[in-house]
């Protein structure tokens, strides 16, 4: 093992010094990272804390020590909130009118998503400064791979980690908390161990143990169902599925069974990519009051899918697959998918689509959400081939290139289609 990993580092004056040391000998800070395998591991996923409600925090001084919800009004959800909210039970993606029961004094904001994305970037640029291979997640985390950096940075990884978490707190008044490990898998969990602002460390020689008293929901891809499904069969601890054969897990749970045999035992052997391809590119909108009718429905789902078209127009890809997101009045979710048999880039063939699928749940049901996106990608110039079928396809494709110019001019609500067009605001 390296010579270093007898010292620990100093997270808040960033020296290093021997492992023996309770606080700092240079500032006395007690925040000493130390772990027998600190200089051997080179894989980190970091994530910004309260990413929204933080940025807010810096901007709004007056808001430092209150409960900050970031979201809709009463109709909408909780994007996220700070960690003052989340003492009274405040959680991401929870009902507003929840949230506000169990925290009635919260101050509400609506999202800046422009604004948020600004600092994400920021963000991401300082990751860059580390390493080429950064993986983006979402706007506010990313994985690194900083194997080979010792030499560039003339310090080992948890060093130059450490460096960049306290940059980013000094300079752009936001923290992140670190998880740093020989995996994606174990740096991903590692992050989430002592937030906000921490540093967790998970070496090789502590993976089984570590992992084997946590709950199975720890192991990616196990969500509700499917913790459900192990609880019931008396699997609650990812170290019972240690203790099992591989083959027997897929004889039980087919392909999921291979993964959770591998993540049991802390196997994962993904790459960082630092060019990692979109998910998802979707729009989606909570009404003020319920909506049943096609007539109500149906202006809504074409401003979303403009808004999705012209999210593609922004990127190299197109859409191969429409999906349809509803939330019903009673929170209950529905999700409808079509396969395309073109690529496409065009609100027009998205609002094509988008309508025959919502077309088939209007039976009455009152919904309080409606989503439209899409969720496989091809490359964008394979959208929209001519069709024969179709001849008014290629007109349609200009028109909307000119719509997608006109607003970039004179903003988005320069000009309407029919199904868009509220008419003209009544004199006061």
């Amino acid at each position: 093992m390296n010579q270093e990993a007898k010292a620990v580092i100093c997270r808040d004056c960033l020296s290093m010094q021997l492992q023996s040391a309770q606080r700092c000998g240079q500032c006395g800070s007690p925040r000493l990272l130390r772990h027998a395998e600190l200089f051997d591991l080179a894989i980190a996923h970091i994530d910004c804390d309260a990413f929204y409600a933080s940025v807010e925090k810096r901007d709004r001084p007056d808001l430092a020590d209150k409960p900050l919800i970031i979201g809709g009004r009463q109709r909408g959800v909780v994007l996220t909130c700070c960690y003052n909210a989340r003492i009274f039970g405040v959680r991401s993606a929870m009902p507003m009118f929840q949230a506000l029961k169990l925290c009635p004094h919260a101050t509400i904001i609506r999202p800046d998503m422009a604004k948020y994305a600004a600092v994400g970037r920021e963000v991401r640029e300082r990751m860059r400064t580390l390493t080429p291979l950064v993986e983006p997640l979402s706007i506010d985390e990313a994985f690194l791979d900083l194997s080979g950096t010792e030499k560039l940075h003339k310090a080992p990884p948890a060093l130059s980690l450490a460096r960049l978490a306290f940059e980013i707190e000094r300079d752009l008044r936001i923290s992140v908390s670190i998880g740093l490990s020989h995996n994606k898998f174990l740096a991903k969990l590692a992050s989430d161990l002592q937030k906000p602002r921490g540093f967790s460390v998970i070496g090789r020689e502590e993976t089984l143990s570590f992992l084997a008293q946590r709950p199975v929901t720890s192991i990616w891809g196990v969500g509700a169902a499917m913790e459900k499904t192990l609880r019931e069969n008396g699997i609650t601890r990812i170290g019972q599925l240690q203790e099992m054969e591989q083959e027997n897990l897929m004889r039980r749970y087919g392909v999921i069974g291979q993964r959770l045999w591998r993540l049991s035992r802390g196997i994962d052997h993904r790459q960082v990519t630092p060019h990692s391809e979109a998910k998802s590119i979707s729009a989606e909108t909570t009404f003020n009051a319920d909506l049943s009718t096609a007539s109500e429905l149906l202006p809504e789902l074409r401003r979303l899918c403009e808004k999705v078209a012209s999210r593609l127009k922004k990127t190299e890809l197109a859409g191969t697959t429409v999906v349809l997101k509803l939330k019903t009045a009673q929170f209950q979710s529905r999700t409808r998918n079509r396969k395309l048999s073109d690529p496409t880039r065009l609100a027009d063939r998205l609002f094509a689509h988008g309508r025959e699928l919502l077309l088939k749940e209007l039976d009455g049901t009152k919904f309080r959400l409606l989503g439209i996106g899409c969720n496989e990608f091809a490359p964008a110039h394979l959208a929209d081939p001519p069709d024969m079928l179709d001849a008014g396809l290629a007109r349609r494709a200009k028109a909307e290139e000119a719509l997608e110019i006109l607003r970039g001019k004179f903003g988005d609500n320069a000009i309407e289609t029919g199904y868009t067009f509220r008419g003209p605001k009544p004199k006061e």
